[in-house]
């Protein structure tokens, strides 16, 4: 079976970030746990260098309340019009702000050739809002969205 990095990051997160245990395994225990799971050390090490950059992501704040989003070219490529209109959704809902949907949209065009789906966008913003300090309700939202516990568009 072919794992990419989003299947790391995914295995990650289920099994230490949604844990209230603050205790974390070091990364070369981490990589040992990960390869010996079935996973590829370039993966395990892609999706290492992708949690690292999501930690050094500085939220900058904007000047004005709202904001008019254009997608450049390049995000185009990557999120198709049902993951536009989504990340818009969240925003027009108040789970993402401004500065989060940068942050979540710099981490999809990071993981470059990955396939992002509309499932693996809900749960890029998920690590984006469990990432970013004060965020907890947003991220409790955002939770019952990627287990599907409510729904995410209006009929």
């Amino acid at each position: 079976m072919k794992e990419d990095i989003f299947d790391v990051l995914i295995y990650l997160f289920e099994n230490y970030f949604d844990d209230d245990n603050d205790s974390f395994p070091d990364s070369a225990m981490l990589t040992n746990e990960l390869l010996e799971a079935g996973f590829q050390q370039p993966e395990v090490n892609k999706a290492f260098d992708w949690l690292e950059s999501l930690a050094e992501t500085e939220i900058t704040l904007p000047a004005v309340a709202s904001s008019f989003r254009i997608f450049s070219s390049q995000e185009v490529d990557v999120l198709d019009l049902e993951c536009r209109n989504f990340l818009m959704f969240l925003e027009h809902t108040g789970i993402l702000s401004p500065a989060n949907r940068e942050i979540a949209i710099d981490r999809a065009i990071a993981l470059k050739d990955e396939d992002i789906t509309l499932d693996r966008l809900k749960w890029i913003v998920f690590m984006v809002l469990l990432s970013q300090p004060g965020e907890s309700a947003a991220f409790s939202r955002m939770e019952d969205i990627v287990y599907d516990l409510i729904p995410t568009s209006l009929h």
